[in-house]
């Protein structure tokens, strides 16, 4: 529960600012590009450190690394809170993103070392997954309540009392994992933060230098990481084609959600007149079912597989958001709206279980935290990646209702890449292994 809560405090911050993002212009009388920073300060020093932070809890034990994060990011929550001028809140959400890059590799190989491979592990998964959906949607609707009652700050508030008991119980129910002797990769920690970094600037900016720095640094990264000893991200994670998959479909598929969230917010609160609350209760027909969904994905799993689990969640999301983007001026909230986000959901709550156990199948407790890295990366590099091309693909559409349904189509077409991913990669690697499994046995 303390790794599942911290997780979910992490992603509420990533939805929690988009309801509130009116009332921080005019508190903060921002334009439009300094509101976008609110935003993607905390994107880009999350998806940029993550390597790092997961390397961290590798040699300083993960235990002792995520009660140090959490407390980064509890008094990172309050000084957004707190926040009396632009340049402060934007600073303040990127120390957010500091402590968010070092609690969410430590959360997920703590709980993968916590559980035993087998049904144990594969709930506490399910539920890990579960709470990356449900984070977003209620996000949504927790910063649209402070926004519309309270005031946008008392989103943030909430992280401070909880993460304070969170950091005070976690040395108590959490394992401890022993320090590692061991040279810590500076070097490859450096280029390896830069290229991310730079990737995630490159693409959230449009920025042509951030992109071509970005290329010049992985590429040296990649090349460090072949001759080191000790690296921060070994190679060997990428030996594994179901993980590899993994990380490339994590990516498409967040990239679309993404688009789902910003667009459906902007949909409800602008076409169809819903206030900021309102707006966060109407993913509430998603946010239900994904629940409900997540919680019998570990049985559904063991009955039919955890490959085919995928390919049913990602083709339900993709029905889902397809059914979603025709979505025009004369639709109706039920039909145009919620019906979809019911196909949504239980995409979502198919989805994600299946597709984070294939992103860390096979590594050793050694590489658990590497991979767990590795997995978040792909998941905040898809997020950000993905939300800036569906804004491009839209920027030139008539109306609003034009642009969301141009959005919509193409995180549609991110998701169709998706599942030709897990078809065509991660299906015949796990049918392989099992072959293999059977013709041993």
């Amino acid at each position: 529960m303390i790794i599942l809560v911290s997780y979910f405090l992490i992603l509420l911050d990533n939805s929690v600012i988009f309801t509130g993002l009116p009332s921080i212009a005019s508190a903060m009388h921002l334009d439009a590009a300094g509101l976008t920073w609110v935003q993607d300060a905390y994107t880009l020093v999350f998806g940029g450190l993550l390597l790092l932070g997961a390397r961290l809890g590798d040699l300083l034990g993960r235990r002792r690394v995520f009660v140090a994060g959490l407390a980064v990011f509890v008094a990172a929550s309050f000084l957004v809170g707190v926040a009396a001028t632009g340049w402060w809140l934007i600073g303040a959400r990127a120390l957010q993103g500091v402590g968010a890059a070092v609690v969410a590799p430590s959360a997920l190989s703590l709980l993968t070392v916590s559980f035993p491979v087998g049904p144990e592990r594969s709930r506490a998964v399910a539920w890990y997954a579960a709470t990356a959906g449900i984070g977003a949607s209620l996000g949504l609707l927790v910063g649209g309540a402070a926004a519309q009652w309270v005031s946008w700050r008392a989103g943030f508030f909430i992280n401070v009392p909880l993460g304070i008991a969170l950091a005070v119980l976690a040395p108590r129910y959490l394992p401890d994992t022993p320090r590692r002797p061991g040279r810590f990769d500076l070097v490859g920690a450096l280029t390896g933060t830069i290229g991310v970094g730079a990737l995630v600037l490159g693409v959230l900016e449009s920025e042509p230098t951030a992109l071509v720095v970005a290329t010049v640094a992985l590429t040296l990264f990649v090349l460090l990481e072949r001759r080191a000893e000790q690296p921060i991200m070994p190679l060997r994670l990428f030996t594994d084609r179901r993980r590899c998959g993994a990380y490339a479909a994590r990516a498409l598929y967040l990239g679309a959600m993404m688009g789902f969230f910003f667009f459906g917010t902007q949909l409800m609160q602008d076409a169809f007149g819903f206030t900021a609350f309102q707006a966060g209760l109407g993913f509430l027909p998603m946010t239900a079912v994904n629940f409900a969904v997540a919680t019998v994905v570990p049985r559904l799993a063991r009955r039919l597989g955890d490959a085919p689990t995928l390919v049913a969640g990602v083709g339900l999301t993709l029905a889902g958001m397809a059914w979603l983007a025709q979505v025009n001026p004369g639709s109706s909230y039920v039909v145009g709206v919620a019906l979809p986000m019911v196909l949504i959901g239980a995409g979502q709550g198919l989805t994600f279980a299946p597709l984070t156990s294939f992103g860390l199948v096979g590594a050793s407790a050694e590489d658990a935290g590497a991979a767990s890295g590795l997995l978040n990366t792909a998941h905040q590099i898809g997020m950000a990646t993905g939300l800036a091309f569906l804004v491009a693909a839209s920027s030139n559409a008539a109306d609003l209702a034009a642009r969301v349904s141009v959005a919509l189509t193409w995180g549609a077409g991110l998701l169709a890449l998706c599942l030709v991913v897990v078809l065509a990669v991660i299906v015949p690697a796990q049918r392989t292994l099992t072959s293999t499994k059977e013709n041993a046995s």
